[in-house]
């Protein structure tokens, strides 16, 4: 697969194509502007010329035009090559052949001077093809009173060649192009500019990612730009998640072997040892189910997820009824009654795993200690600069409650609130161990049902 091309690059060449397909339409409608503007100069000089050689000629008393001895310009004067030529259509014109007259220019030339118009009519044309080269030709018809009362129906006939227009139109046009030309690879060049400018925050960021990687640095701690600071903020927290996790499971195998160190030493102690048989039996069950309970704790510890930036919003409401489904069946006998107080927008921005220990934990704890009820609150958390709302899940039961000063004692890993109920005394421990790695905290306190209340707020960030 080829390499993709970077940000800069796509945006040269897509600003490289739109500034082609602009100069060129600002070329192409300069030009005809330019070209436009230049015939319609033509236009009006030849009808200039026009109104000169009216301005310029007489009658006879014969009732004869007398067309002008010197055209308005020289190049009227000349024999050939003049690229300027004029002639009067009429009935009775001086020294005129077959009614039409032509300055020096245009004698023994094939011009289109036989044309008639009424007067006031004025018609302008080109470029004509002609033996003398394409023509540019303005007709203007005229009625001329003559002395002796009569009228001369006249046509006055201006041309001149296209060669001094093109001329005119090809500098322009080079002139344009080079201008066009130099403004584009002027912009081109600014474009650069401003998008390596631009963009420099972006390869800010991959330098940092890149130290990151090779553990030069602990975060990304440029000073982003706003648009890129959403990014880097979420970068952050991930990083921070992710090296949170890889501590927590290595810490969680060390204190795993630590722990485990005692009761192997006993276990192997006892072999060694001319002990009693039986005694050696007790010992080693005794030794066994410790290590059960050690296991079964670093085993739970270590499947909180924690934080996760990026998770999906998983909804409350179903899981809770899933484990309230399972706790109904273990403490059928209780016959306890679980109400529900669950916000329907509420969601879990974290692992699913994280969601069933907390409310499996809290659950289980209040069906345990609970005599008929238990309410289960689910409530979103409202904040001002987060992107995601935080979550409070509270728990309370009609249970004994638990005393002020054995709150902490509790929330110990490996204590129970009463030794004679049946567990390991890890539950409560692991709730606040998943709350913590979501920045949130879990507070105890009394219910105004008479137990227990366990408010659980995970925050967002």
């Amino acid at each position: 697969m080829p390499r993709p091309l970077s940000l800069q690059a796509r945006s040269l060449a897509a600003a490289g194509i739109a500034l082609t397909a602009f100069l060129g339409l600002a070329f192409f409608a300069l030009d005809q502007a330019f070209y436009d503007a230049a015939e319609g100069s033509m236009r009006e000089r030849l009808q200039s010329y026009v109104f000169a050689y009216l301005a310029g000629s007489d009658t006879t008393r014969g009732g004869e035009l007398l067309p002008p001895e010197y055209g308005p310009d020289p190049r009227f004067d000349r024999p050939a090559g003049s690229g300027l030529y004029a002639g009067i259509v009429g009935a009775k014109i001086r020294g005129a052949k077959d009614q039409v007259w032509r300055s020096p220019s245009a004698q023994g030339r094939d011009l289109p001077f036989g044309e008639e118009l009424p007067q006031g009519a004025v018609r302008f044309r080109g470029p004509i093809r002609t033996d003398q080269g394409d023509l540019f030709l303005l007709s203007q018809g005229v009625t001329w009173n003559t002395p002796g009362g009569g009228e001369l129906q006249l046509t006055f006939h201006v041309a001149e060649d296209v060669n001094g227009l093109r001329r005119q139109v090809e500098i322009y046009r080079r002139t344009l192009l080079a201008w066009l030309g130099g403004l584009g690879v002027l912009l081109l060049l600014l474009l650069m500019a401003v998008l390596h400018w631009s963009l420099a925050p972006l390869r800010t960021l991959t330098r940092d990612l890149r130290r990151v990687e090779q553990g030069s640095q602990q975060r990304l701690t440029g000073n982003y730009p706003v648009e890129v600071a959403g990014i880097t903020t979420g970068l952050n927290a991930f990083i921070d998640g992710e090296r949170h996790r890889l501590t927590r499971y290595r810490n969680t195998l060390a204190d795993l072997a630590h722990s485990l160190k005692t009761p192997l030493a006993v276990v192997r102690n006892q072999l060694e040892s001319d002990s009693d048989p039986e005694q050696l039996r007790w010992t080693v069950l005794e030794q066994v189910g410790r290590m059960d309970e050690i296991v079964a704790y670093q085993l739970s510890r270590a499947a909180t997820s924690g934080h996760s930036t990026f998770a999906a919003p998983l909804p409350v409401e179903p899981y809770a009824e899933e484990v309230v489904r399972s706790l109904e069946k273990i403490y059928l006998a209780k016959n306890i009654l679980c109400e529900f107080d669950i916000d329907s927008q509420a969601r879990f921005h974290g692992e699913l795993g994280d969601l069933m220990e907390v409310l499996g934990n809290l659950l289980e704890n209040a069906f345990k200690w609970a005599a008929h009820r238990v309410v289960l609150t689910v409530r979103e958390i409202a904040t001002r600069d987060k992107a995601r709302p935080g979550l409070q899940i509270l728990v309370e039961d009609d249970g004994p409650g638990i005393p002020e000063d054995k709150i902490e004692h509790i929330l110990q890993r490996g204590v129970r609130g009463d030794e004679r109920v049946q567990g390991h005394g890890i539950g409560l421990s692991i709730v606040q161990d998943i709350v913590k790695a979501y920045r949130g905290e879990l507070v105890v306190s009394q219910s105004a049902l008479g137990g227990a209340r366990f408010d659980a707020r995970f925050r967002v960030n």
